[in-house]
């Protein structure tokens, strides 16, 4: 992917660490529930890292209001997309629950 012109000293965004890692560890044949288990987990040190980022910018700490602000939105973008999943797997088992057999 090529860096947008007015941008070249940003790094490049990385996906986050740690999804997936049990399909990864079983060479690629982990189950949908690790998976999800991992992402969850994921997203719980996101907002952690969120917290603690807050709590070190209200206590004075040395700390810039970007981070702080980058950190906060990772998590709640991070958030919203896990309750989408929730969402879409609701959605799913009630579709299969309406078949008729």
């Amino acid at each position: 992917m090529n860096p947008i012109d007015g941008f070249r000293g940003l790094a490049p965004i990385q996906p986050p660490q740690g999804l997936g890692n049990a399909a990864a560890a079983a060479g690629g044949e982990g189950s949908f529930k690790d998976f999800l288990l991992d992402s969850i987990h994921q997203l719980n040190t996101m907002q952690q890292d969120a917290d603690r980022a807050v709590e070190q910018l209200a206590a004075g700490a040395d700390v810039s209001p970007a981070e702080v602000l980058t950190a906060v939105q990772r998590a709640d973008i991070a958030f919203q997309l896990m309750m989408q999943v929730q969402d879409k797997m609701v959605q799913a088992y009630n579709d299969v629950q309406s078949i008729r057999v």
